[in-house]
């Protein structure tokens, strides 16, 4: 296992890097690149913390696999075309395997790229269940969760008990469109209704007052936040300036705990939201967090997406480790079809399995955040609500679309 400090390098100067030389040198290295929001509304729960996490994936099972690997990483800023450019230059130079890439308009670029080159994909921060469905590829796998999955968990949660007409507030790309249409599904198989919803510019806006203004004279009961990130702590944080929040109640459809953490227990406490990971989840879980934490920017916790590139990296390298470097680094759809064949098993995450579409499985929580005297300290953040199991809490195969499974 190796890993180059010059490689560890943030921005878009990362696709510049001297593989010629080292391709010569180290013909049978593994080269991932994370690519990810380190400077945008995702920075907290992706970012630098999502290359921690795949590099301590490298650094426990790489030399236990006897292979060697090297992580280097990349800003796409929430933008396709450099999203794409920097895709494009590094599987050329040499990358095997990209990992990360939140902001789903990004994603669905990258994993085009992918299957083009026969790369592979590691998808855990990007949303919409389109790369699952219409825009499944053999060269992807989607990790961490997806917009049924949250719909699922928190909207369908949210009307059953009693919230049955909404408002959304939606960030207008790929994936805030994805999660307002899966969440609106659920809603109205419940027997609610949707009566509006406000779209807003991503990601320049950080003003939400107009949008919640609409919001609030729908006289809807729940507002979905069909965002993620900084986007959903403003919105929620704004909602309570407003006042929305004594007739509201408010859905953060896409939220990790580290958007908890920058509201704070006295702005949070009582919210609602689905995960498939918590660090204190159970053994397992504390276990990875404890080992990772040093590391992490600001000592946190790693969030969902983060664990995400630890899972997905841990399987990459098992399988590849099973094919040998060679093989692997030659035909990225053969590690996949590996991949799926073989049970997942990681600390973050447990078992699991992915499916013939790409989607990982694995069980998911609806978990409401704790008021400030039930927490014992920073990072105790959460209760279970509610389990969904690994088979039940993302979309059936069949009702995807995906034209890997059709027949």
């Amino acid at each position: 296992m190796t890993i180059h400090r010059r490689g560890l390098l943030a921005g878009a100067a990362a696709t510049t890097l001297p593989f010629a030389t080292l391709r010569a040198q180290q013909a049978n290295m593994l080269r991932l690149g994370v690519l990810t929001d380190m400077s945008g509304p995702y920075r907290d729960p992706t970012g630098p913390g999502s290359a921690i996490c795949t590099q301590q994936a490298v650094m426990e099972f790489a030399s236990r696999l006897g292979i060697q690997a090297e992580v280097i990483q990349a800003d796409h800023q929430n933008r396709p075309d450099v999203g794409s450019n920097i895709a494009r230059q590094w599987y050329d130079q040499g990358v095997d395997v990209i990992v990360d890439v939140p902001t789903s308009s990004v994603a669905l670029a990258i994993s085009q790229i992918a299957r083009e080159k026969n790369k592979l994909f590691l998808n855990s921060g990007a949303a919409t269940s389109d790369l699952t469905g219409p825009a499944c590829s053999p060269n992807t796998v989607h990790w961490t969760y997806d917009t049924y999955m949250l719909a699922k968990g928190t909207g369908a949660a949210l009307t059953r008990a009693g919230g049955d007409s909404w408002f959304f507030i939606t960030a207008d790309y790929a994936f805030g469109h994805a999660l307002q249409r899966d969440t609106s599904s659920f809603v109205e198989q419940g027997g609610g209704r949707v009566l509006g919803a406000a779209r807003y510019p991503f990601p320049q806006t950080t003003d939400f007052s107009s949008y919640l203004v609409q919001a609030q004279a729908s006289r809807a009961k729940v507002l979905g936040l069909a965002n993620a990130g900084t986007d959903t702590a403003n919105c929620i944080k704004q909602a309570r300036e407003f006042g929305l929040t004594r007739n509201m109640r408010i859905a953060g459809l896409l939220m990790s705990f580290m958007e908890v953490h920058s509201l704070g227990l006295d702005t949070a406490q009582g919210l609602l939201l689905t995960e498939p990971f918590y660090w204190d989840l159970n053994d397992r879980t504390r276990a990875f967090s404890q080992r990772v934490q040093p590391r992490m920017p600001n000592r946190a916790m790693p969030a969902q997406v983060q664990a995400g590139c630890y899972g997905a990296t841990v399987h990459y390298l098992k399988a590849a480790g099973a094919m040998g470097a060679a093989a692997a680094k030659a035909d990225a759809r053969a590690v996949v079809e590996r991949m799926k064949s073989m049970e997942t098993d990681d600390d973050a995450f447990g078992t699991g399995r992915i499916r013939p579409d790409g989607r990982k499985i694995h069980p998911t929580y609806l978990f409401q955040v704790k008021t400030p005297r039930e927490s014992r300290g920073t990072w105790d953040y959460y209760n279970i609500a509610a389990t969904n199991p690994a088979e039940e809490a993302f979309r059936p195969m069949a009702e995807g679309n995906c034209p890997l499974v059709r027949g």
